[in-house]
Parts: structure tokens; C-alpha cells; sequence
């Protein structure tokens, strides 16, 4: 017995790998017997003239059998006399292939699909390139669809020699090409006839054999902390999976990023007290005294994680709206949660050569290499030296949909180099000073719903209450501060976040802001928000509808926007995001300056 295998089928679309799987299952007689009587009755009603569809071991989903195709990852467990087997059937169409990379992430060998009549296809390339990404050393490319081609050798070689160079850019441990037809069965369980040209053995027995022990170059100890448990005022444990290592009661260990020290008091495995615990193993460690230690810190021995907030990640974008520098997302990476921006693009690779490419914006099953800002310091790793602190995905902070999954390439050194310097006047002496508490009154709309009217208007109230203000403009912003920036997407994010700052600087020099902008993403006001401090920010929504902002049309922007002469211009060729839950709302359609900016002030005084 050669212990557990897991591992993925892939490919591209319609290469056989549902077939595939279910001729192996049923061959090597790994299926109950009613199965087999439910298989040969669906396969009447099927698309192979009544002959047995093997696809439909594995394709459970109605939309997959009236398709022919695999949408969701199917999972599978089987053993034989040699081994266990865990296999995801992943699907191959390019729409599904972020449901591909979650079959990946958990393998450990990867079985790639070929059409032997169309050869390797872009789609082959890409998956190739993820499993890589996931971390797969382990390949076996199966030449399906032989019996297309009369199981012809010289076709067989050609895109053997077609593999061999694609596999030449990817650091491997093993790799194994196999001739097969996952309709017939030739190779897939027991060596055929009809290729006595092949000298290898067949894939089952291959699965059995192989050796997928990667070289472990993890070093030491780690546990990400996913829980503190504290039942009762004696017992405070920390409880996570050992990603690497092993651990024993006396150890010390050092509690990231706190970089604070303590020994092992005792280790809980499976509800028992135990001297020592090794790598895999879910436990409670409690430590001989009192740390900062929360859920997303690691303790460590032996070994030293990066701790920044700046690191490049590889990337795997799987979302349908585009990535662009700029946009922030929640970052998942170990059991630690928080929010990062994607920085910059570096690149995006070439799914057929893997070439790097320039790009100022990825789309959907794009590979790219970025620059990521998290709001604070983290514990990561290369993914090459620890996958459980080196893998990572994105979530949408609006959606809560998972935009990407990546790894990290390495830490960025300039965060090294940086330290917050706090100065001897702080920003509550600066207030005190002024005697107000420093806020600022965030106005976002349509162009033409009122904002920098109202804005002027409040700002005049506060200056005859003797508050010290500062009003920021959109458009006299982008004529100094900004005059840099353009009006697309990534623009107009990089503007909202620079007023961002500069809103928060103004509050830590004791000053009330007042900002007027269209900041039409809802993300964007987020990540304000984030930036400025939730405590300090009030956001006033001047919900006056379009057609009203078209009606005045004070600019004459509309005009020129209708006329095409304004790309990207909000409600007319670009979005515009709604708050969900503004502190304050006000529509100006049938108010005068006057009624609407005593509304407006009446609300914000009391949110001061």
C-alpha cells in the first residue's frame, strides 16, 4: 500500500475526463452493483446510442448531462489492493475555471487530458499553468481519444514531443505520458493490444505506483492561529492545524507578529492530552504565560515568516469584473483576514508560452503578477517554502464573491524601510487646541446633484460657529493634487484614495474636512472610510436622481457626454454605485439651497 493519492483530472473541454474516471471505476469493478444498474439504464436515455456513458459515474448535475459537460468539481473515493485514491473531476470549460483551481488546490498529482485529434489546446496550457501555480510537482498527460486516430504512433509522439516542450517551463518531480481511450478503455486499467508501440504501464497502474512525497522544504514549526479557547478563567489555549513541522511541551515558541516568546505548556490532539504533535494534526497549545495572541497570528519555532504589508503575488483572476490597480479587497492568507489593496500590475503571463506581458488591467482566468498593500503588517511566506502561509484568495468586499486565488512570490523590502514616526503634539492636543473633534463630512452623488453647493453651504455654518474646516473640491483637486490623473477606472480609484489621505492628515491637524466627490464606487468609499477611520467619517449621499442632474446640467457635461464627447462619464457611459447605508441622504430635486444645506447641517451636527 502506497497510502493515500489525491489528485485532479483536467483538460479541456470535452477531452474525456468525466469518461475517463468512470471507465476506471467501473473496470476496475469499484462501483456497488447498483450503481452499475443505474449507469446502464441512464446510459439508454444518453448520447452514445444506448452504449454505456461512463461520464455519468461522475456528472450528477442535471445541466451537466444535458450538456455533456462537467460544471461542478466532482469528487470521488476509491481504493484498490495498492491504494486509496481521492479524485477531483474538474471541469474544462474556460467559464468554469475557477471551480478547476479549488479541484487543484487540494491535489497532489495532476492527470491532464489531451485530445489525440485536436492536440494541445490553449485551455490544456492554462490548466497546466494552474496546477503548477497550486503547487502540483506530479503530472500525467493521457492522450485520450486514440481510437480517433487509429491509435496511430507517429501522432502520438508528435504531441508527445508538443508536451514535453510545454512541461519545459515548469519545475516537475515527475511526469508520465500515456496513451488512452477513455470510451474503449484501452490503457486505463490494463495495458492494450492496440498499442503495442507503448511501453509503459497503464494509468491505474501508474496511479498505484507512483511516489508523490514531495521534498519537504518547509522548515520548523508553524501554526496559524484560527481560535483562542477560553472555556473558563485557568485555560487560555490556542487552537489551529500544525501546516509544518512538529511541536513537544517544553518548546518555546515565538507568537507572531508580536514577536513575543513562551514555552509549551501543554498540547490537546483529538481531545487528549499529548507530550508531542506533528505537522497535520488540528490541536490546542496552551503556553506557560500570558501573550497577544489572536485569531490570524502564528506561533513558530525554528523558523521566520515575513512580516510586512507589502509582498508580489502570482495570480489567478477569477472574477467577471476586471482587476485594475488600485481596487481593495479582503485578503485571506492562513487564518488571518484583512484588508489589501492590489497596488500595481507587474505583469500578466502568457497561458501559451508563459511570456510576461504588459497589462494595466487582467480579466477573468488572466494570470498576473501584482504588488499587494495590506492595511497592517502580516505573517506570510514564499509559497515554494510554506503553502499554508503562501497561498492566498481575494474576496470582494461588496459581493463577497471570491475574485482570486494566488501565492506569494516574495516580500517587498521597502516596508522594511518605513516606520510611522509619531510626533510629540498628537492629533487629540491639536483638537483639543481647536476645541472641536475633527471629522470629515464625506459628499458623494451625480455631477449636478448638489454636492459642492451644499458643501460651500455647510462650511459657511461652520465658519460662523468658529470651527476650523478645509473644503475639498473635486474638481479643484484635480487641478493641482491630481492633475495627473485621468478619468479611467484605475484613475479615478487612485483619486479617491489620495483625497483619502489627504482628509486624514487634515483630521490629525485637528481640522473638520469637508470633501465633495462623485466617488462613484461604493468599494472606493469603503476603503475611504477605512483610511480616514469609520469613528471620523459621516457620508452624505445627495441622492438627487439623473434626469434632475441632466436637467441642470450646470457644466454642460451631460451634453457632451450624451454627445460621446466625455468617455467614462458617471450615470451616462460609467457606473455609478449607490451607498447602501449613508449616514445621511438628501435629494435636492425640489429643496432650496437653503432647505437642503439646514438638513443637511442639522444631521451631520449631531453625528459630530
Amino acid at each position: 500500500m502506497n497510502g493515500l493519492l489525491k489528485f485532479i483530472t483536467c483538460g479541456s473541454v470535452d477531452d474525456g475526463k468525466s469518461t475517463l474516471i468512470g471507465h476506471m471505476l467501473y473496470d476496475a469493478k469499484l462501483i456497488f452493483t447498483d450503481q452499475e444498474e443505474s449507469l446502464v439504464l441512464d446510459s439508454k436515455v444518453g448520447s452514445r446510442g444506448g452504449e454505456i456513458d461512463y461520464s455519468l459515474l461522475l456528472d450528477g448535475l442535471m445541466a451537466e448531462r444535458e450538456q455533456g459537460i462537467t460544471i461542478d468539481v466532482a469528487y470521488r473515493y476509491f481504493t484498490t489492493e495498492k491504494r486509496s485514491f481521492i479524485v477531483a473531476d474538474t471541469p474544462g470549460h474556460e467559464e468554469y475555471t475557477r471551480n478547476m483551481a479549488v479541484g487543484a488546490s487540494f491535489a497532489e498529482l495532476a492527470v491532464i487530458l489531451v485530445d489525440a485529434s485536436q492536440g494541445v489546446l490553449t485551455q490544456t496550457r492554462r490548466h497546466t499553468r494552474i496546477c503548477s501555480l497550486m503547487g502540483i510537482k506530479h503530472f500525467v498527460f493521457a492522450v485520450n481519444k486514440m481510437d480517433l486516430i487509429d491509435f496511430d504512433e507517429k501522432k502520438f509522439k508528435k504531441i508527445k514531443k508538443t508536451i514535453k516542450i510545454l512541461l519545459a517551463e515548469y519545475e516537475y518531480e515527475s511526469a508520465a505520458i500515456i496513451p488512452v481511450s477513455a470510451t474503449d478503455g484501452d490503457n486505463i486499467t490494463t495495458k492494450s493490444e492496440r498499442t503495442p508501440w507503448y511501453k509503459g504501464v497503464s494509468l491505474l497502474s501508474y496511479l498505484e505506483t507512483i511516489d508523490v512525497q514531495n521534498v519537504d522544504t518547509e522548515k520548523g514549526f508553524t501554526m496559524p492561529v484560527q481560535r483562542v479557547c477560553r472555556p473558563d478563567h485557568t485555560f487560555r489555549g490556542f487552537q489551529g492545524q500544525i501546516e509544518t513541522g512538529e511541536i513537544s511541551v517544553g518548546d518555546e515558541v515565538t507568537t507572531l507578529p508580536s514577536n513575543e516568546k513562551a514555552n509549551i505548556k501543554s498540547i490537546i490532539d483529538a481531545g487528549k492530552e499529548v507530550q508531542s504533535c506533528e505537522k497535520g494534526h488540528a490541536v490546542t497549545i496552551q503556553l506557560d504565560k500570558e501573550v497577544d495572541v489572536s485569531r490570524g497570528c502564528v506561533l513558530v519555532k525554528d523558523t521566520k515568516p515575513e512580516i510586512s504589508s507589502l509582498f508580489t503575488a502570482k495570480l489567478l483572476w477569477m472574477d467577471d469584473t476586471k482587476l485594475v490597480p488600485g481596487k481593495n479587497y479582503m485578503l485571506k492568507i492562513g487564518t488571518k483576514s484583512i484588508p489589501a489593496v492590489v497596488m500595481n500590475i507587474k505583469y500578466k503571463i502568457s497561458v501559451n508560452d508563459g511570456s510576461e506581458l504588459k497589462a494595466n488591467e487582467i480579466y477573468k482566468n488572466e494570470i498576473a503578477v501584482c504588488d499587494i498593500s495590506t492595511s497592517e503588517k502580516i505573517v506570510f511566506e514564499k509559497f515554494e517554502n510554506n503553502q499554508a502561509l503562501g497561498s492566498l484568495i481575494l474576496v470582494d468586499r461588496i459581493t463577497h464573491m471570491t475574485s482570486a486565488c494566488g501565492v506569494v512570490e516574495h516580500a517587498l523590502r521597502r516596508s522594511d524601510n518605513l516606520t510611522w514616526h509619531d510626533m510629540d503634539i498628537s492629533r487629540e492636543q491639536r483638537a483639543a487646541q481647536k476645541n472641536q473633534t475633527p471629522k470629515t463630512i464625506w459628499f458623494t452623488g451625480l455631477s449636478g446633484s448638489g454636492k459642492s453647493t451644499l458643501a460651500n453651504e455647510i462650511e459657511k455654518r461652520f465658519f460662523t460657529e468658529g470651527r476650523h474646516t478645509m473644503t475639498l473640491d473635486g474638481d479643484n483637486v484635480r487641478l493641482g493634487l491630481n492633475k495627473n490623473l485621468g478619468f479611467k477606472e484605475a484613475d479615478r480609484i487612485e483619486n479617491i484614495r489620495r483625497i483619502a489621505e489627504v482628509s486624514k492628515l487634515m483630521n490629525d491637524a485637528g481640522l473638520i474636512v469637508i470633501t465633495s466627490f462623485v466617488s462613484p464606487y461604493r468599494r472606493d468609499r469603503v476603503r475611504a472610510k477605512e483610511i480616514i477611520g469609520k469613528d471620523n467619517f459621516i457620508e452624505v449621499y445627495v441622492s438627487t436622481p439623473l434626469s434632475e442632474c441632466e436637467k441642470r446640467d450646470v457644466k454642460g457635461l451631460y451634453k457632451k457626454a450624451r454627445n460621446s464627447q466625455i468617455p467614462n462619464f458617471t450615470g451616462i457611459s460609467s457606473p455609478y454605485e449607490p451607498p447602501k447605508m449613508p449616514d445621511v441622504t438628501i435629494d435636492t430635486s425640489d429643496l432650496t439651497i437653503e432647505e437642503a444645506a439646514d438638513t443637511v447641517y442639522e444631521k451631520i451636527k449631531s453625528l459630530l
